[in-house]
Order: C-alpha cells, then structure tokens, then sequence
C-alpha cells in the first residue's frame, strides 16, 4: 500500500468516527511513516519529523500514533526494551518477530502453518482475532559469533 492508499485510509477512519478531521500535521506523521522502513519508536519519529522543520509536539506524534493503530494503520509492540516499536501495518504480510535480546535486532519472519493454526484454533473456539504476533527472543547468530570469538580470544 502506498501513501496515497494510506491516506485514503485514514480519510475513511476519521469520517467514520465523526468528531475526528484530517489535519495537516496528521498527515505529516503519515507520510513520515510510510517513508520508514522497519520499527521505529515515537522518540525517533518526533525528532525525525522536527529536524525537517514540522513544528510538532511530542504528545501530538505519540496522540497521532495511537489513532493510526486505532484505525490499523500501524501495528504497536512491546519487544523486550522498555518504550514501544511500531511498523507499518498496511500493505504487508502477516509475520512474526525474532528479537535478540543481546543487539536488540528484530528480525521478521512469515509462517504460512503458524498461521493455519491460529486460524484452526480461532475457529474451534469460535474467536474473532482481530490481530495477533508471535515474539520469539533469543540470541541472533551475529551475538553468538562475537560471544564465540570473546571466549576464544
């Protein structure tokens, strides 16, 4: 999905929630996001879109992101560090994460029979999943080479 498409999306949103109105700065945040590639935090993004002279508030980029989550526009997580990660939940398959815990990389992956079994077990138990990801942390293989090469050496 591209930025227009996104966009789109969010116009449909907001129209359906009545009181909620496209702004410019709103818009800002979007195109911001959909030029990311991969996670990104709010601390990131507010001082991404400062330093290309948006004047913006912190608490508007963390307002504004919470309602693209609210309308799927973004997908919010809480990996193994203390502040949240968001990527982009447009126009992307569904996937998993693999977290080091040591480097602190996220590394993404699709299962086609992991999400079979969601859907059979959300069928047997007659669920509606409205979203859904597996974290699986451990240690990635470029961690456990340098902690190889530290014991040799």
């Amino acid at each position: 999905m591209n930025g227009e498409a996104a966009q789109e999306m969010l116009q449909k949103y907001l129209k359906s929630q009545g009181k909620l109105r496209s702004t410019p700065t709103r818009m800002a945040v979007l195109d911001a996001i959909v030029q990311t590639q991969g996670h990104f935090d709010a601390e990131g993004l507010y001082y991404r879109l400062m330093s290309s002279g948006k004047k913006i508030s912190r608490a508007t980029v963390y307002n504004t992101l919470d309602l693209f989550q609210e309308c799927g526009l973004i997908s919010k997580y809480r990996f193994a560090e203390n502040s949240s990660r968001y990527e982009k939940a447009f126009g992307r398959p569904h996937h998993h994460h693999l977290i080091c815990l040591q480097c602190g990389d996220i590394l993404e992956f699709v299962n086609e029979r992991l999400n079979k079994i969601q859907e059979e077990v959300c069928t047997s138990k007659d669920f509606t999943p409205h979203s859904s990801s597996l974290q699986i942390f451990g240690t990635c293989t470029k961690c456990v080479k340098t902690r190889e090469t530290e014991r040799k050496g």
